[in-house]
């Protein structure tokens, strides 16, 4: 009996050309997990202004960050995908999955449901939740699985903000790179989001009181903004970073309306007007780099730093890190060596 893992990202258009980076845009910013707007707002908006103004430059960065395999989010899932498969074994059928574009969650789902799997795990590849990623993920989940005569159990895997083993992995792999103490300050960059979605997303009514985001809880558990701050705090203390020698803040907006403050461009004026010179930019949001850490953080922000006179310098991300692997083996063993019956086919780490 076989279980089966699908792993999910966001995904990349199926090439850097103006129509395929056109179809990618419109089904990724159709979603209303990621415009809320009514759904004729959203079509007048996403097809009368954005993609028409945004297609011809999003293509030119895809083209920038194309290797001769194609994209580098969806070459990494397929690492991920082989090397995943050799380390769990026979006994489990990994497959990766994009929410927007190709391979689809619906193709991904089909896959194991042809492999005869008893069972089957979802694991978005989202450290933090937010309706836009996870949730939508699992929408799409429910959407392509009540269509079957027989549903297979259904693992949904949450968010791992500060999972000490996601914490020890992203810690190792910043320290191969840089050595943190040579920086006079290390931001914390997360993929932004509309403020308005954090007030609507909480059943609690606590949004936006003092220190709602500050301490983990029952009523913040999945506020992305409380999911940011936990990780901040868990890698900080891993990488033993005082807190006044950090910041959070919050990359990739757009459009006019607030967004999670402080956003990155404030906090890099802020400090090279307190003569900080050489910065560090970390992205504990992704899990893989892709444009928007490769070009928005390892060259936009760094360009935009040095006209402030300092340096800017990225981190990479896991990507297909050896501890980053073993992370997620254990994570899908945990799950799936719930049962006596698994633990006698198992051993598990």
């Amino acid at each position: 009996m076989k279980t089966g893992v699908l792993l999910v990202n966001l995904g990349s258009p199926k090439s850097f050309t103006k129509r395929d980076v056109k179809a990618y845009l419109h089904q990724f910013l159709m979603d209303g997990r990621v415009i809320d707007y009514s759904y004729f707002l959203r079509l007048l908006l996403v097809k009368g202004l954005i993609v028409p103004l945004r297609k011809k430059k999003v293509s030119m960065l895809y083209q920038s960050i194309w290797t001769k395999e194609g994209a580098p989010l969806i070459n990494g899932a397929k690492i991920l995908k082989r090397e995943l498969e050799e380390t769990l074994g026979s006994s489990f059928q990994v497959e990766v999955a994009m929410r927007y574009q190709s391979p689809s969650i619906q193709s991904g789902l089909e896959l194991l449901r042809k492999g005869g799997v008893s069972k089957i795990v979802i694991l978005p590849l989202f450290p933090q939740y937010a309706s836009a990623t996870i949730g939508s993920i699992y929408e799409e989940v429910f959407d392509v699985v009540k269509k079957w005569e027989m549903i297979p159990p259904l693992t949904l895997l949450g968010n791992f903000a500060d999972d000490e083993g996601f914490i020890q992995a992203f810690t190792e792999v910043i320290q191969e790179q840089k050595d943190v103490t040579s920086f006079d300050h290390i931001l914390f960059s997360y993929h932004g989001l509309p403020k308005r979605y954090l007030e609507k997303a909480d059943t609690f009514k606590k949004c936006n009181t003092k220190g709602c985001c500050d301490t983990k809880c029952a009523q913040n558990l999945h506020c992305y903004r409380a999911n940011c701050i936990r990780t901040t705090k868990a890698l900080s203390r891993s990488l033993g970073i005082d807190t006044c020698d950090y910041t959070i803040c919050y990359q990739s907006r757009l459009g006019k309306e607030e967004w999670i403050k402080p956003y990155v461009s404030d906090v890099l004026r802020d400090l090279s007007s307190k003569g900080m010179k050489r910065v560090l930019i970390l992205a504990p949001s992704f899990v893989c780099d892709c444009l928007e850490t490769t070009v928005e953080l390892g060259e936009e922000y760094r360009e935009e730093f040095a006209k402030l006179g300092g340096i800017l310098e990225y981190a990479t991300s896991l990507n297909n890190h050896p501890i980053w692997i073993d992370y997620l083996k254990k994570r899908i063993f945990d799950e799936s060596c719930a049962d006596k019956e698994c633990e006698r086919k198992f051993v598990c780490p």
